[in-house]
């Protein structure tokens, strides 16, 4: 069975590296002391450093809160066991350091190097340890110091790590051979071992059999090419961070810890003051509203329900009207989108959990053999259609079905569906690939291409670079669980890619980065330090205007940190995004003689001003919106915004609780099409966020 999908906790030692792995080298920060202190296993775990720094080093940072106490240290690049307990050095593991040992012949073999060296700082040596900046030193070079101690009769152990740092050890020291020999004396297999580390010396750590590992996000190359066969978890986030969420995975540590990892700013004058003025409905009445919501959602999400999968919009609701008949389809990104919000239904609905399913089979159905998903599938024939208007491809619908099938995935368990289809989502990933024809990580996006089809913006889209990253974590994740770490790794890596270009290309900052290409685009930028991504970028131009689904989405999917997020969010309150009710999809709107103005935005009166996509309110985006909010753990504030969420979808046309498609942006009003699924759904799953449902 996939680690994935593995539900028991088996790791019963942890031995993680320290620097930039534990916590930031530089400032010593980290989430992972708090976390540890208040999630830590209640069955024995044991946690173990295992660093290059020395013993007493160590300790320092452990008597000054910056770790959590262990139950043993490995210092020195594994040339020194401490357990902790007994305050006392593993004086048996030091007897085997010794065969071999002479630090005065490692120390003139050094001398005889022809290449710049030096010592470094006297707290990093012991009589075990040699350690030396060694810069940009190539494998040749390494091979031959290797080849100079041999011919001496010396089988010592070299450590290169980080382009700069050379360990000179005993034969037998190494952060994997000190780690093997403690799991001897207490016991253990390397099964039952968790490793974590970010550069070339912990790669002895990954070297023992069976061993499971976390590598994280901001680890080095040298690391990656030596696990790239291993059974280990790429981390989508950095340093402590990167920990945590490796120990979520492994199941050491409950969800709720990373949840616990983004710091609420209750401490910020203007988010404390918008939440000193939500509704002042009792909270009973409140709630009782949602829960109605919640089953009067289910009620509208269960009328599209059709043997090919989810519709659009109720088709017994809607009668078409000229090109409306397109609602009455099986919509890849809609679909896609809907299956995401109902899947905390499964267990309680069969119908809903087998159209899940219908809608992704009817899509894989007609991928294209180059790996096209059709934007829709026509229900009353099974015909699909693979553009929109004027015959523009829709790039996001490919992006949201493969994280509504690894979503799917992870909610039924359904490995069997998973390999039965792997290939087509393969082939998918290398259609989306082929869109970043530049090679910048980045895709590049024509005009009208995504979810908003009337709406003129190209190139670089925030929403769907957004989506683009998160699509190749979730590749990533489901090669994971087929047991391919190899190839995993290689998406795992390339999404941190795409969203490093993302926060240079979308989030503007006046702070100068040496050694850094800047685009024609950045040399524009006038907004200086901005408080939100951007829309658009292009080699051309930019858009400053802020698009609300983006911004949400690259939090809720782990693009942005806690920190950004917060900014973000006192900007869209500031500028009244969520009312009257969650949330318009952008700010400002464009307005006739706006350069951003198209004459198509008139087509069928749609993107007037407040109307649509320009400004329109989007129930589904408010259901994301209530999740971006409760994720910042300001849950009074999203208990508030739901309620809106639950007034706005209880508004209708004809009667009540008919889940509209969308709003108008300053009235409120409910327009489009009754019955929207992907409305339904993520109110749906905002309800299941907030642990509100009919229960």
């Amino acid at each position: 069975m996939s680690l994935s999908l593995k539900k028991e906790n088996d790791i019963k030692l942890l031995s993680f590296d320290i620097d930039n792995t534990l916590i930031d080298f530089h400032t010593l920060k980290s989430n992972f002391t708090k976390i540890w202190k208040k999630y830590k296993p209640k069955n024995d775990v044991l946690l173990t450093y295992n660093t290059g720094r020395l013993i007493d080093d160590v300790l320092h940072l452990v008597d000054t809160g910056v770790l959590p106490k262990p139950d043993y240290v490995i210092a020195g690049v594994g040339t020194l066991i401490y357990d902790f307990k007994k305050k006392s050095v593993v004086k048996e593991f030091n007897e085997i350091l010794d065969d071999g040992w002479d630090l005065e012949a490692v120390e003139d073999i050094i001398k005889n190097i022809d290449h710049p060296i030096s010592e470094q700082p006297i707290k990093f040596q012991h009589s075990y340890k040699r350690s030396y900046y060694f810069h940009d030193a190539s494998p040749e070079l390494i091979d031959s110091i290797e080849e100079d101690f041999a011919k001496a009769d010396m089988h010592v152990n070299i450590v290169y790590s980080g382009d700069k740092f050379l360990d000179v050890l005993p034969k037998w020291a190494n952060k994997g051979n000190a780690l093997q020999w403690l799991l001897k004396k207490l016991e253990l297999r390397a099964s039952d071992t968790l490793v974590a580390g970010d550069s070339g010396n912990d790669t002895a750590m990954f070297g023992l059999e069976f061993v499971k590992g976390i590598v994280v996000a901001n680890a080095h190359e040298e690391l990656y090419k030596y696990t790239k066969y291993r059974q280990v978890y790429h981390s989508e986030k950095e340093k402590g961070d990167g920990i945590i969420e490796g120990l979520i995975y492994f199941n050491v540590l409950p969800e709720d810890a990373m949840v616990s990892c983004e710091e609420t700013r209750a401490e910020d004058y203007f988010i404390q003051k918008e939440t000193n003025h939500i509704v002042t409905e009792k909270d009973d009445e409140k709630i009782g509203l949602i829960k109605e919501g919640y089953l009067k959602a289910i009620e509208a999400l269960k009328k599209n329900i059709t043997p090919l999968g989810f519709s659009a919009c109720s088709i017994k609701d809607n009668i078409p009207n000229g090109t409306d008949e397109n609602y009455h389809s099986v919509w890849a990104r809609d679909g896609a989108i809907t299956i995401i919000g109902s899947l905390p239904l499964d267990k309680h609905d069969k119908d809903i959990q087998q159209c899940q399913r219908q809608t992704l089979i009817t899509l894989f159905e007609h991928i294209t053999p180059n790996g096209q998903i059709p934007s829709n599938v026509r229900i009353k024939d099974n015909m699909p259609d693979y553009s929109g208007v004027g015959g523009i491809c829709s790039i996001d619908s490919g992006l949201w079905v493969v994280i509504a099938f690894y979503e799917y995935i992870m909610a039924t368990k359904d490995i069997e569906f998973l390999r039965l289809h792997i290939s087509d989502i393969q082939d998918t990933m290398r259609w989306l690939g082929a869109h970043d024809s530049n090679n910048d990580a980045l895709l590049e996006i024509p005009e009208a291409g995504d979810w908003t089809d009337l709406f003129g913006r190209s190139y670089n889209i925030l929403y769907d670079e957004i989506l683009w990253y998160r699509a190749n974590v979730c590749f990533g994740r489901m090669l994971e669980m087929l047991g391919n770490y190899e190839k995993a790794g290689e998406y795992i890596r390339w999404s941190q890619v795409i969203k490093k270009e993302i926060l240079q290309n979308f989030w503007p900052s006046t702070q100068q980065k040496l050694f850094q290409s800047v685009s024609f685009a950045e040399r524009q930028f006038t907004l200086g330090d901005t408080a939100y991504l951007i829309a658009q970028v292009t080699p051309f131009d930019f858009s400053w205007r802020c698009d609300t689904v983006g911004n949400v989405l690259a939090f809720l999917h782990g693009a942005v940190d806690s920190e950004k997020a917060h900014q973000t969010l006192r900007f869209m309150l500031g500028s009244g995004v969520n009312e009257p009710f969650p949330i318009a999809n952008v700010y400002p709107v464009v307005n006739p003689g706006d350069p951003d103005w198209r004459p198509y935005y008139t087509v069928n009166l749609l993107n007037l001003p407040n109307h649509y996509h320009n400004g329109g309110i989007w129930p589904f985006v408010g259901g994301f919106w209530v999740k971006f909010i409760n994720k910042l753990g300001l849950k009074d504030m999203a208990l508030s915004e739901l309620y809106k969420l639950a007034l706005l979808n209880k508004e209708g046309v004809s009667e009540d609780w008919e889940f509209t498609e969308w709003a108008h942006g300053t009235t409120g009003k409910p327009m489009g099409k009754a019955y929207q699924a992907w409305s339904a759904a993520q109110y749906i799953s905002a309800c299941h966020d907030l642990k509100i449902t009919k229960n």
